[in-house]
């Protein structure tokens, strides 16, 4: 997996438009733009001008261009064509950001490219600087698609009613539970029983019991998903250090069969003697 740092030209894709943007249209016209509406990498903010002035409550963010982050939640967020320039890395980064932006019930509409004939870094025309596209495919709902682009319909996780392992918790999150950050391959939410305030889950999607049993690839999902958990926690409650942990097996302590990884902040005097840390799960072996 290539560093972020490694595709700084992204926000070069962005063009200037007099007119509304296709995905945009598509919506608008749906009246699927509603209450306070974000556009996340809005570019040179074309859509954002001209949504406002067909009376849509819209403001724009783009990381090079408008690049004040947005302080609230919203009730719609359009991200369109954003994922196609990204690298993995960013490509989930992005995902987690929208997760945070939306409101519990909440909807976010994203746009990508079905027409790239090439994957990977060119030259592009106008500035003559390595840039980068990606087809990209996401699992949330399709909404609309046809041979030029295709636009998701994304939900927090838990507002998603699932017919599959119904009996799981974890497949079917409660949804009145906070959602911490979302991405394509996990979700993060607070454990519902917690050994310290800010203890949360970290969990992929499909359903598995072993961590062992996960792919690289959703593995790797979910501990960039613990880097950005941390942030979050440690800005909210700035604790003084953290344990990391993943019960496999009954005789292990796992009681839910799914595989979750626990994030738990901790605090200074929380316990008498913290020595030892995670080896304290033999209480006997925790000291030496």
């Amino acid at each position: 997996m290539e560093n972020l740092k490694s595709n700084p030209n992204s926000h070069l894709t962005a063009k200037e438009r007099q007119y509304l943007s296709f995905p945009a249209k598509i919506l608008f016209n749906q009246s699927l733009l509603v209450g306070d509406v974000l556009d996340f990498g809005c570019g040179f903010g074309n859509d954002v001008k001209l949504l406002q002035e067909k009376g849509i409550n819209i403001e724009g963010y783009d990381k090079h261009y408008f690049p004040n982050f947005p302080k609230k939640k919203f009730d719609t967020i359009i991200c369109f064509y954003v994922l196609n320039v990204l690298m993995p890395e960013e490509q989930a980064t992005v995902l987690m950001e929208l997760s945070q932006l939306i409101k519990p019930t909440g909807k976010v509409y994203i746009a990508v490219r079905r027409d790239l004939q090439y994957e990977g870094f060119r030259t592009h025309k106008l500035h003559q600087k390595k840039t980068y596209q990606c087809n990209v495919i996401l699992n949330s709902k399709s909404y609309f698609k046809n041979e030029y682009c295709e636009i998701y319909e994304y939900q927090h996780y838990n507002q998603l009613k699932r017919s599959e392992k119904s009996d799981c918790p974890f497949c079917n999150p409660d949804s009145e539970g906070e959602l911490i950050v979302e991405s394509a391959t996990a979700y993060a939410i607070y454990d519902k029983f917690p050994v310290n305030d800010g203890h949360a889950l970290i969990i992929p999607k499909r359903h598995s019991a072993d961590y062992f049993d996960l792919t690289f690839k959703e593995q790797a999902a979910c501990m960039f998903m613990l880097n950005k958990v941390k942030e979050i926690v440690s800005a909210k409650l700035n604790p003084d250090g953290f344990n990391v942990g993943i019960n496999v097996g009954e005789k292990a302590g796992q009681t839910v069969g799914h595989v979750h990884i626990h994030l738990i902040p901790r605090y200074n005097g929380d316990v008498e003697e913290p020595r030892g840390g995670v080896r304290g799960v033999i209480p006997n072996k925790q000291k030496y």
